[in-house]
This record gives structure tokens, C-alpha cells and sequence, in this order.
């Protein structure tokens, strides 16, 4: 006797259909688990006997054979638990093996038969909503599933609930779709922020356009404290965004209560993170940090302490908002739509400039420190800032300064803007650093003296065609803060110039 339940597999955000086939025949007793299945799946069959010995099923004395089909893709997860079991209990007839046909199933099993939660819940929803299946999970994931939409969904809480509804002597509930519950945001707001106007006023432009961004200072400066202030500056995710991040994050295995991500990720690794962790990949090609931060901020502090090659890696992805990872046996690849900001020191022991506090290497050492940095790497910058140590006058002062909520409002302001005027060239991009080719030379048109102004700087100050784009990008976005028409003046163009400053070459 046989019976095939249906579950699934994942290559990076790809969901791909697998075919639990379970055979029940004569011979000596065995359980015996083919085609390509990892540790954790080979292990299941030990979860599985368990599970049903708690309750009150024995195995019976007969072959016992599990094909995971196709037999060429390699099995990863303890995701196969649940459909392993379900098929056990469909050929010993214990549930309709018709049934499950029309359902695909996930879920990690314990000893006592209770389902555990599992990675990838909303990936295999929205593939089950698009194959017109029903889904079967943990009870924990049942509130990130629902998302996918109107779909037949059951969330058992262990295999004895889930036999109970199949054989109509008990009701599973649907679940209901449920956000995240996240605690109360604790960055600090800008009006904690002493000084550094400068500073803010180009986080500002930075939150309006999506542009990314290279903080310059002393040590102490405010450059960390600038960097947490701008998640609170920053719009809500749009319901689109909050499920491409949220299946991210499913796959990484970030929402285990389930339900959506509401804020945008502010993803801040340390600089001895290694470049898979922080471009994704290693033994099971899971998402980097560049992918966690998708639709949001990747904050890069001691920028030029990270690898040369982790920092390098980072260039492709920056403009072409995903990141391919390549090995022998899998392509994946994962998007990484992020906002890089990053955070340095002028120099290694941080007080160039300073000539009180300044090494005596000053201003070689500078240009050392900095020429870590390739020059690549800073072309894809588009808004360099010097952030210089705070007077005292600053920290002393009761003036009161702008919050974080006045200046969310502004920048707000500039997205609604931005994403009216990318929905009349019938574009899915909705803000500024996103835009190329035609739709950037449509959406930033400039007036004779704005023109001259450019052409004049690009010559010289030597900019290469991506920077000549990235500072039109900014510029727009200076204009949409201020609400300008739409024709670039030479204000906006000079504000934007302002930013791409040379930096110290040894």
C-alpha cells in the first residue's frame, strides 16, 4: 500500500514542490528514508516512531519506505517531519489518504507528537495560495501562513488534534493573519543628538531618497548614535515590502511567533563578520545580512575594519539591489534592496586633523587608513559627510532641537512624492535611488544654470557616470524635500555636489 503527501523545498526564496511517497510492503521490518535527505531529515524517522508510539500507534511489523521525490534534489530541514508522518498514518489507514492530496504539509515533530515551528512557512503559503493548495503547519506558524490569503489552512498543535479534524470529531480553528509582535522602538531621537546639523540635515536627505550614505568623524562624534536614529525617521514598511521581508526573514528563520515584520530592519553586524554572513551562502545557502536588511538599513560601523573582499562583495549587489550565490552544487539567489550606511574614523587612531591629539603619521596615516576603501566602493556612496567632534557650547545648549517625529514627517512627505510620480511612468520603484536610464533623465530634468553647474564639476572633480547619476538622484531627492518643481535648480545641484567631497588619499 502506498500514499504520497506533498511538501516542499527551498533554493534561496524559490519554493520547490517535493513528493513525500510513503510504500507499506511485506518483508523484514524496516524505516528506510531515500532520496538525497540530509541529517536532520534521516533523523526523522526516529521523531516520527516516537510520535506515534505517544499516541498508542505502533509501526507494524512490515517494510517501511520513504521516497522523497525527486530523488536529485538534495532534502534539507526538519520541515519533512510532519509529511513523513502524515503519510506513515495514511497507508495504515488511520486518515484518508484522498484527502491529503489537496494539502501541502510542514512541520517539525517532538516526542510527545506536538508540531514544532519550522523556517519558511510564508515562502510555502503564498506557493501553496499560487498552486491552489491547502497547507497544513504548526500551530505557531499558523498566524504567518494566513497572510497568504484565502486558502484552506489547518494548524494543529500535535498529530492528535490533526487526526481528530480529519476524522470530523473536532474543529481546527483558522488561524488568523497577525503582525509581529515587536517591542516599543528604542532608538534614540534625533532631538537627543547635540550638535551635528550638518550631519542630520544629510541623514534627512538619506531617509527621503534611500540613498546610501558614509559618516566621517572623531571618535565620540555621534556617528553610531546618528546611524540608530534613522530607523525612527523612516516610514512604516508597505504591506508589499513587509511580505518580501517577512519571507526573508521566514527562511532565516527570524519570526519564529509568526505573523509580518512591520518596521524596517536595521541589520548592524560587527566587522569581523565573515563575507557569507554577510552576502549570504555557507553549507545551506542560507540569506546574509545584506538580504535580512532587504527594504531596509545595513549599518556598517569601522567600515574600513571589515575584510577588503567582505566590503568588495558588496559592490554588485548595490546596484543591482540582489546577490547571486554561487557554489558547486546550488545557485541561490536572494534580494538585498538595502541602504547601506556606513560609519569611519579619518584615520586609525581617529584624530586626524586634530593637532592636538593627531599621531605624528598624520596625514599619511589618513590616507592609508582610508585607501581600504576602494575606489569603486566610494562611487557607490552617494552622500559623504564629515561628522567633526561636538563643541561644548552644543553639548551645553537648552535650545531645543528638531525630533525625529518632525522630521519623519518631511521625509514622509518626499516618499509620497516620489512614489506619486514613479506611478505615472507606470514604474514599481518608489523612491529616488532606485531610478535609472530613461526614468532618471525624466524625473530629473535641470534648468540651464543647474546644467552648467554639473558639467562643470564633473570635469572637475573627475566624476565617473555612476556618480554623475547618483548625484542627480540626490539632487531630486533635495528638491522633493523641498517641495520644489520639477526642474532641478542649481541650488539643489550644488547641495548634491556638496556631498560627493574627495576623499583623503595617502
Amino acid at each position: 500500500m502506498s500514499a504520497t503527501i506533498k511538501t516542499v523545498s527551498f533554493q534561496g526564496v524559490d519554493v520547490l514542490d517535493v513528493d513525500v511517497q510513503v510504500q507499506l510492503a511485506s518483508g523484514m521490518p524496516a524505516f528506510s528514508i531515500v532520496g538525497l535527505p540530509d541529517k536532520a531529515v534521516a533523523e526523522s524517522r526516529e521523531r516520527v516512531r516516537a510520535a506515534l508510539h505517544a499516541l498508542g500507534i505502533s509501526l507494524p511489523a512490515k517494510r517501511l519506505t520513504i521516497n522523497l521525490a525527486p530523488a536529485d534534489l538534495a532534502k534539507e530541514g526538519s520541515h519533512f517531519d510532519l509529511p513523513i508522518a502524515l503519510g506513515v498514518l495514511a497507508v495504515m489507514n488511520v486518515i484518508p489518504a484522498e484527502e491529503m492530496k489537496d494539502y501541502i504539509a510542514l512541520g517539525e515533530l517532538s516526542l510527545d507528537s506536538s508540531i514544532r515551528s519550522v523556517n519558511g512557512v510564508l515562502p510555502a503559503a503564498m506557493h501553496a495560495a499560487e498552486t491552489g493548495k491547502g497547507l497544513i503547519v504548526p500551530y505557531a506558524c499558523g498566524g504567518e501562513a494566513a497572510w497568504a490569503g484565502d486558502i484552506d489552512l489547518l494548524a494543529p498543535q500535535n498529530l492528535l488534534q490533526f487526526i481528530n479534524h480529519m476524522k470530523g470529531t473536532q474543529v481546527l480553528a483558522k488561524p488568523t493573519a497577525k503582525l509581529k509582535e515587536e517591542p516599543p522602538l528604542s532608538t534614540p531621537d534625533l532631538s537627543e543628538v547635540k550638535g551635528q546639523e550638518t550631519a542630520k540635515r544629510a541623514l534627512e536627505i538619506a531617509a527621503a531618497g534611500g540613498h546610501n550614505m558614509l559618516m566621517i568623524g572623531p571618535p565620540g562624534s555621534g556617528k553610531s548614535m546618528l546611524a540608530s536614529c534613522l530607523p525612527s525617521i523612516l516610514p512604516k514598511l508597505s504591506p508589499k515590502e513587509a511580505l518580501d521581508v517577512s519571507m526573508i526573514h521566514s527562511l532565516s528563520g527570524s519570526l519564529p511567533e509568526g505573523g509580518l515584520l512591520s518596521r524596517r530592519p536595521f541589520r548592524d553586524p560587527h566587522h569581523s563578520a565573515s563575507q557569507p554572513s554577510l552576502i549570504g551562502g555557507g553549507s545551506k545557502a542560507k540569506p546574509g545580512e545584506i538580504s535580512l536588511a532587504h527594504h531596509g538599513i545595513l549599518f556598517l560601523d569601522e567600515f574600513p575594519e571589515f575584510q577588503r573582499s567582505t566590503l568588495e562583495a558588496l559592490r554588485q549587489p548595490l546596484e543591482t539591489g540582489r546577490v547571486l550565490v554561487s557554489r558547486v552544487n546550488y545557485h541561490v539567489t536572494y534580494p538585498a534592496r538595502f541602504q547601506l550606511i556606513a560609519a569611519m574614523n579619518p584615520c586609525r587612531c581617529g584624530y586626524m586633523g586634530d593637532p592636538d591629539m593627531e599621531c605624528t603619521k598624520a596625514p599619511r596615516c589618513g590616507g592609508d587608513y582610508q585607501n581600504k576603501i576602494s575606489g569603486p566602493m566610494f562611487d557607490r556612496i552617494d552622500l559623504t559627510v564629515d561628522v567633526p567632534a561636538v563643541q561644548i557650547a552644543d553639548l551645553q545648549s537648552d535650545v531645543p532641537a528638531e525630533s525625529s517625529a518632525q522630521v519623519a514627517q518631511r521625509v514622509l512627505n518626499a516618499r509620497l512624492i516620489q512614489k506619486t510620480r514613479f506611478e505615472s511612468f507606470n514604474s514599481d520603484i518608489e523612491i529616488n535611488a532606485h531610478a535609472n536610464g530613461d526614468i532618471l533623465e525624466q524625473i530629473a530634468p535641470m534648468d540651464d544654470l543647474a546644467k552648467k553647474l554639473l558639467a562643470q564639476a564633473t570635469q572637475s572633480m573627475k566624476l565617473s557616470a555612476r556618480a554623475y547619476h547618483r548625484v542627480l538622484r540626490l539632487a531630486r531627492t533635495i528638491a522633493d524635500l523641498d517641495s520644489a518643481p520639477d526642474y532641478l535648480s542649481k541650488p539643489h545641484i550644488a547641495e548634491a555636489l556638496s556631498y560627493r567631497k574627495l576623499v583623503l588619499k595617502g
